[in-house]
């Protein structure tokens, strides 16, 4: 259930509103979480400083940072811990195929969490699998693969497979969507939010005195 009515990134903010999330400096998930944050403010038009204090309050909001996006789950439905849990997408459909029955939101503004293939030449070269493992990047972008990708709740890059009707309406369309390089990129993303002393490390000071 819902019983406080949250539905946007501005209801986690909320004066008793209890929110679930990982620790960024040891989550992958919750770089992106915080990302989600503070990105909600600057693609409507605000500037860092309200950045700052939006994100500053949602984190008074954390009673406890998990270790990793898996902990961050359970401790929402297994121990039932907090009001809100904000997480991966795909996440939150794995719950639900385990019997979990999870009520959520998908904001209208949202991060895109993009994840990158590479192959190293250096390695391919020494184990002569340069071509097995092109034909497999290949084959993932392919219709069968991200159909695969979606039954898992992945969203689908193929838009063919994203128009089909059980992805279409798994997968709803985000009203505003950004990416990790609209913030500037991951270099500087981690230089000024994760970095010892950089700003998550001052709202959580903040937080604690």
């Amino acid at each position: 259930g819902n019983p406080k009515g949250i539905k946007t990134w501005e209801d986690l903010a909320k004066d008793g509103v209890k929110v679930i999330t990982a620790d960024p400096k040891t989550s992958g998930v919750a770089r992106w979480n915080f990302l989600a944050l503070w990105g909600s403010v600057i693609k409507t038009g605000g500037d860092d400083t309200k950045a700052l204090d939006f994100t500053s309050k949602v984190y008074k909001n954390v009673p406890i940072l998990t270790k990793d996006a898996r902990e961050a789950t359970d401790v929402f439905f297994k121990q039932g811990q907090g009001d809100a849990l904000i997480n991966y997408e795909n996440e939150i459909i794995l719950a639900g195929q385990k019997g979990e029955k999870p009520t959520y939101t998908i904001p209208e503004v949202n991060v895109s969490i993009d994840n990158p293939i590479a192959i190293v030449d250096k390695n391919v070269t020494k184990h002569g699998t340069k071509e097995v493992a092109e034909a497999f990047v290949k084959f993932l972008y392919t219709p069968e693969a991200q159909r695969e990708f979606a039954k898992a709740g992945f969203r689908p890059v193929d838009a063919t497979v994203a128009a089909e009707p059980e992805f279409a309406k798994k997968y709803p369309p985000v009203k505003t969507l950004f990416t990790a390089q609209d913030l500037g990129g991951w270099g500087e993303i981690q230089k000024k939010f994760f970095d010892d002393g950089a700003v998550f490390d001052k709202i959580q000071g903040s937080i604690k005195q």
